[in-house]
């Protein structure tokens, strides 16, 4: 489930009529095409999308899905909507769908490195998020790892999912020279942090760059992160088995001057993970 956001009218009653003509009690999974949100809106008289593929992206970032397609979700499963190839799209359960921060984390604060400018000038949270996350190296932080940015918003196919977008790359060494490949998802604003880009991000790293076969042999790691409530930054590393996602680590940080971090706050970071 996402946010709780309720979607346009029309898209939950294209996404319903999407499900009741592909979905069969006990199926675990199925694909579509986007002709069928064409084929949704002839059959059910809705207004046409201005753009089909925003329905998709509502339900997979945005909002809850209908009613009668969760009554369908067994327990302790979700159901996620996929790239399946060009204009194809996967329904599939999994045992999670969407990424929240934990509360009553420890919140660990770190001087803030961001140039003024950068931030008088970020256009979206997005951005700013990503530019923070960048200048103050929190990936380094993060994951106890060297790290630098190798692109961001990389636009790529993979094999049986199509086109995706990488928020940023990083390419990150550490302490034995193992090295690694790093790919950020980062959300700002009402968009909930979901596991479908995370499944997207990992299969590109271990599928490599078709044109060289460039990453396969480096390690992904992957990171979301989002902003919270008092500019505080949730960071997660993430896992994908080849079924499920899981929540490697977490930690929240906040930027703050570095005179805000009194003797009182470093003692207590030392003496925790």
């Amino acid at each position: 489930m996402a946010n709780g956001k309720k979607p346009k009218p029309a898209y939950r009653t294209i996404i319903s009529h999407i499900f009741a003509q592909n979905f069969q009690a006990g199926m675990t999974e199925f694909e579509f095409h986007r002709d069928d949100i064409e084929a949704a809106v002839q059959a059910t008289g809705v207004a046409r999308p201005k753009n089909s593929g925003d329905v998709i992206y509502s339900f997979r970032h945005r909002a809850r899905l209908p009613d009668d397609i969760l009554a369908t979700q067994p327990t302790g499963m979700s159901w996620l909507i996929l790239g399946a190839g060009d204009a194809k799209y996967r329904f599939r359960l999994s045992k999670l769908s969407h990424i929240v921060p934990t509360p009553g984390l420890m919140v660990r604060k770190i001087p803030d490195a961001t140039p003024g400018i950068i931030n008088q000038h970020a256009l979206t949270q997005e951005q700013a998020l990503l530019a923070k996350v960048r200048y103050n190296r929190l990936i380094d932080i993060f994951l106890g790892i060297t790290s630098y940015s190798l692109q961001n918003h990389l636009r790529t196919k993979i094999i049986n999912y199509g086109q995706i977008e990488i928020d940023e790359l990083y390419i990150g060494v550490n302490t034995n020279a193992a090295q690694f490949i790093v790919p950020v998802q980062a959300k700002g604003g009402s968009d909930k942090l979901g596991v479908i880009q995370t499944i997207q991000d990992i299969i590109f790293c271990r599928q490599g760059n078709k044109a060289g076969n460039k990453y396969v042999n480096l390690t992904p790691r992957a990171v979301s992160t989002q902003f919270m409530a008092n500019n505080i930054i949730a960071m997660f590393e993430l896992d994908f088995d080849g079924d499920d996602v899981s929540i490697v680590q977490e930690k929240h940080y906040q930027l703050v001057e570095a005179g805000e971090i009194d003797a009182a706050d470093l003692q207590k970071y030392l003496l925790t993970n």
